[in-house]
């Protein structure tokens, strides 16, 4: 019988392990050297709040689910009832069938079919592949259908820096600007520069402590080409992820939850393509025109 997760795919390369699900192209587990990099669940768990889920045509939340592009008005099916909005896409429980099965590589590949509040066809490739770096996650859209299309993706991994929960870890985000959010339903409000809200300020390594983020943040400095966020434990051991210009912003959520078991016990880093609501306000949407391509990429490795 499958589990609940879906197939499972295990990879492994040097010092890596790692398991990936047809779920949603979900990361199950990531492991270097044996020791976690991101929160893992088990293969026949219903994949909880969303862990290492692949997230599209949207990452984050359309307001009210309702938008309208080139014209026409669109009302998608709320799926974060409690805030009234469309949270994360349309893949997050699609099965994904595999291309390419590999000891150190996956490739899964998905449709998004017309549907109502999405009347658009899209194909959607997803590449896992392990190698001395680690785990580098590749998502590609292509248009099949005779109409242009709104498009955004990212990944949804809870990344572990070592021992203990969040609280205890040093993170690096290297942002200038956040967007601000509601109180009540995280509905975006404005991107203000981050020396206004120095509790969210990580440009240098500092401890998370007790502070909550649930925000997109942007104007990211790279270096040589790339984004980093860097989460360490008390030992000086950790995980980074980083990414290039094809994702400008970056969710991190502090994961809190009424759920004790899962409370604070792992960062979420969320690379994007757009911000939240980016089909409503244009921001850095990508427009994928008929027949069209478009593909980001992210890595989490462990230091």
């Amino acid at each position: 019988m499958t589990p609940r997760s879906g197939r499972q795919f295990t990879l492994s390369s040097g010092e890596y392990e790692a398991a990936v699900v047809s779920v949603g192209a979900s990361l199950r587990m990531l492991r270097h050297h044996g020791r976690d990099l991101v929160v893992p669940f088990d293969a026949d768990e219903v994949r909880p709040v969303y862990r290492g889920a692949t997230l599209a045509p949207w990452p984050n939340r359309v307001v009210d689910g309702r938008y309208a592009f080139r014209g026409d008005e669109h009302q998608l099916a709320l799926t974060e009832p409690e805030r009234g909005h469309a949270l994360h896409g349309l893949l997050a429980w699609a099965e994904f069938t595999d291309r390419v099965v590999e000891s150190d590589r996956v490739v899964l590949a998905a449709t998004i079919e017309p549907q109502s509040g999405y009347p658009f066809r899209v194909g959607v490739e997803v590449e896992y592949r392990l190698d001395a770096d680690g785990l580098a996650q590749t998502v590609r859209a292509h248009n099949l259908g005779p109409d242009a299309a709104p498009w955004g993706t990212g990944p949804h991994p809870y990344l572990v820096a070592g021992a203990g929960c969040v609280d205890d870890w040093v993170l690096t985000l290297p942002a200038s600007e956040v967007l601000t959010v509601t109180d009540d339903r995280l509905s975006p409000v404005a991107v203000e520069s981050i020396d206004q809200h120095p509790q969210w300020d990580f440009r240098e390594p500092c401890a998370i402590g007790d502070v909550f983020i649930d925000h997109a943040f942007t104007a990211l400095a790279a270096v040589h080409g790339a984004a980093e966020v860097r989460v360490a434990g008390a030992d000086g051991h950790g995980v980074a992820m980083r990414w290039d210009e094809r994702c400008p912003w970056v969710q991190v959520h502090t994961a809190d939850h009424a759920d004790e078991r899962m409370h604070r016990s792992g960062l979420a880093v969320e690379p994007m393509t757009c911000p939240p609501d980016a089909f409503n306000s244009g921001v850095d949407l990508t427009v994928l025109e008929p027949g069209a391509v478009a593909e980001a990429s992210w890595r989490i490795t462990a230091f």
